[in-house]
Formats: structure tokens, C-alpha cells, sequence
């Protein structure tokens, strides 16, 4: 953390700044990925020279890219979704929006769960039947 330092009743400052590898280590991606999402515009952060120093703003978006991601959306959808609005300054309307995409995206997610509990009750019913049949072949000294 580049401007991080404890505070004097011993909570750790938040930090101001992150170098690239710091974010890499937090969020545990690789240098390669965060170069990728500030090509895509995902994240933005400053150059000093060669080094890039990322904001709050920055860990903030990356945060939310990466959730974005482990929920199913593509990296269009959330450049899109954090493109249209800040949370925080965000108009009712962009958040009624967000609020839309959620949904669907949750409803998507709640299907691939059903249709995965049923494949994973198939293959256990399966896995089941094979077990009867391989016990049976053993007791009987198939092979």
C-alpha cells in the first residue's frame, strides 16, 4: 500500500494509493488481468512513469468486476453497468436499471442452480445404480 500507515490508536490507514501488485495479491488475479481490465477501461488508474497507481476508486471497481464476473456477467455487461452510473451519485432512474440487471441476472443464476441439482441427483443416481451393479459382478467373481 503506497500512502498506507497505522493509525495512532492502531487500526491500519486506509490506504490512498495501490501498486499494481498489491491488488494482484489482495484480489489474488494476475498482473496480466488488471492489465487487461484497464485495457478494457474496467479500471483506470494513473502513470508515474512506468508504474501505475490505482485508487480507492480503482480497488472499488475491480472489486466489483470481480463479483460481476463470479455471478455470470460478461465484462461488457459490467463495463456497461459501471460506465452508466456511480452508485453512490447515481440517478434513480440508472439505479432502478441496475437494480433490472440484478434481477435477471439472479433469475438466470437460480436455473443454472436447478438444472445443476439435477444433474448432480442423475449422477448420483447413477453412480448408485453402477456401485449395485459392479457389487453384484464382484460377489458373483465376474470381472
Amino acid at each position: 500500500m503506497v500512502d498506507g500507515r497505522d493509525e495512532p490508536d492502531g487500526r491500519v490507514a486506509v490506504p490512498a494509493t495501490y501498486t499494481i501488485g498489491e491488488l494482484a495479491r489482495e484480489f489474488d488475479v494476475t498482473l496480466r488481468t488488471l492489465r487487461f481490465y484497464e485495457d478494457k477501461g474496467l479500471v483506470n488508474p494513473r502513470r508515474d512513469g512506468a508504474t501505475r497507481i490505482y485508487t480507492r476508486r480503482d480497488r472499488g471497481r475491480l472489486k466489483l468486476v470481480l463479483m460481476g464476473k463470479r455471478v455470470g456477467f460478461s465484462l461488457s455487461q459490467i463495463r456497461e453497468m459501471l460506465d452508466l452510473y456511480d452508485f453512490r451519485h447515481g440517478q434513480v432512474s440508472q439505479m432502478r436499471v441496475a437494480i433490472e440487471r440484478f434481477n435477471e441476472q439472479i433469475a438466470v443464476l437460480e436455473h443454472q442452480k436447478r438444472d445443476i441439482e439435477q444433474a448432480l441427483d442423475d449422477l448420483k443416481r447413477t453412480v448408485s445404480v453402477v456401485s449395485g451393479m459392479l457389487r453384484e459382478r464382484e460377489g458373483a467373481g465376474g470381472s
